[in-house]
């Protein structure tokens, strides 16, 4: 009789970057002849992928290692969190076993110590594209792994080191094996994706018969020849990003833009240690959209950072104003611990972190729903993701899984979940847009 396969129960937080870490550490799991066990009092041992990022997101770590504890006791521990073990331990002394992130060598040595697995190799358990935590039509495409910025507030280089870029011939093998298994969207992500190729002096490698340089403008030339909507996600704004603007006016790239931005006031960005200069974004994002009338940009900022004054939220505002972004996000600035920024001086008090977030939300706000209702009468392609009362929801090329708006599509009709839909927009919100199938 086959002996039963051991089972793992699994826990993924965080950003896509930590999915695709969690993505390995499953496929590798599965092709050694394991089981995932979504149910915790059923497996054999569960492992906790953490967030280290933002103390929220270390409370929701903690909160899941501690749910894992108390329904299972056999826990590992890996990710951003897991670079600062002794936090850990000197909360759960019992774990198996805790290492920092991109450390799947590491988590299956502690799996094999404490669960060996027999494999059969005459099975095939694994797809080609590896074991997958997003849905089936698309998937995020990893190119590096680290930062070289040293950003204030941030703990990422000390969590996952300097960049280091993936080679670009194993990128597009990647790329073109999720392409082949019916990935119909590309989510291109790392902590700075346009300093992509930068550590390797931009080696020239091979895919295709083709010479590719590791590099930005490379890779989005190489990924257009794959015929499937391609998104870039943490975009600095080096000059060299305005090179690609042209491949999304042509079609070949999806016209969206994430680069995170952080604030406009010139000293705050300065104590940030971040790169900015307010009226050359401006200008910048003008040309842009000369080029590329339908250009999406995405951002984030930080309010509430250590010594913001109003006279700096209001540069904000006004920034917000005159760029109009089309998808925002805001987040009050939080002490992470170990972050330069912490020993700043003049901190905001809490209720002005948040009185500024709401004026913040309430501001954009105000701006997507202006934008948004410039859609209604387009006709607009969507890519269905499920099935909602009254028909079904989808994504724009404005919107990317999980952080942006959504397409509502009322009909009776039978859509392809995974597929792509042509549809007239109805309607608008702040956020969301409303439609029917084109006829």
């Amino acid at each position: 009789m086959a002996q039963e396969a051991p089972r793992v129960g699994f826990v993924s937080l965080g950003c896509p970057k930590a999915t695709v870490d969690s993505e390995q550490v499953i496929t590798q799991l599965r092709a050694e002849g394991y089981e995932i066990e979504p149910d915790f009092e059923l497996a054999d041992m569960v492992i906790v992928n953490t967030c280290g990022f933002i103390d929220s997101a270390v409370e929701e770590s903690l909160e899941s290692i501690d749910e894992a504890m108390q329904q299972n006791g056999q826990v590992i521990v890996t990710g951003c969190l897991g670079a600062r073990a002794e936090v850990i331990r000197e909360r759960f002394p019992s774990l198996l076993a805790v290492t920092g992130p991109q450390a799947r060598d590491e988590v299956m040595q502690a799996v094999h110590q404490h669960l060996p697995a027999p494999h059969d190799p005459f099975l095939d358990l694994v797809p080609k594209q590896g074991v997958r935590l997003t849905p089936r039509h698309y998937a995020y495409l990893k190119i590096s792994e680290g930062c070289n910025h040293r950003c204030s507030f941030c703990i990422i280089p000390s969590m996952r080191g300097d960049l280091v870029s993936r080679p670009i011939d194993s990128v597009m093998e990647e790329a073109q094996i999720l392409v082949d298994a019916g990935i119909r969207e590309i989510l291109v992500i790392s902590q700075d994706t346009s300093a992509y190729g930068v550590d390797t002096k931009y080696a020239t490698r091979f895919w295709r018969g083709q010479p590719l340089r590791t590099r930005f403008l490379d890779l989005c030339r190489a990924l257009t020849q794959l015929g499937v909507w391609v998104r870039l996600h943490y975009v600095y704004p080096y000059p060299h990003v305005d090179d690609v603007i042209p491949l999304m006016a042509d079609g070949s790239l999806l016209p969206y833009l994430d680069i995170p931005f952080q604030h406009a006031s010139k000293r705050i960005l300065k104590a940030m240690k971040r790169p900015g200069n307010q009226e050359r974004v401006l200008e910048r994002i003008a040309s842009w959209r000369e080029i590329c009338p339908e250009l999406v940009i995405r951002s984030t900022f930080i309010v509430g950072f250590p010594g913001e004054t109003e006279e700096d939220f209001q540069e904000l505002l006004d920034f917000l104003d005159t760029a109009q972004l089309d998808r925002v996000g805001c987040f009050t600035y939080s002490a992470v611990d170990g972050a330069a920024a912490n020993q700043l001086p003049n901190p905001v008090p809490e209720e002005v972190k948040q009185e500024r977030y709401h004026r913040f939300m309430l501001k954009q706000q105000e701006i997507s729903s202006q934008k948004l209702q410039h859609r209604i009468g387009q006709q607009m392609n969507v890519l269905v993701e499920t099935r909602d009362d009254g028909g079904y929801i989808a994504r724009s090329y404005a919107d990317a899984p999980e952080i942006d708006g959504l397409v509502h599509i009322t009909t009776d009709d039978e859509l392809v979940l995974g597929d792509f839909c042509q549809v007239r927009i109805d309607d608008a919100d702040e956020y969301d847009l409303y439609a029917t199938p084109s006829r």
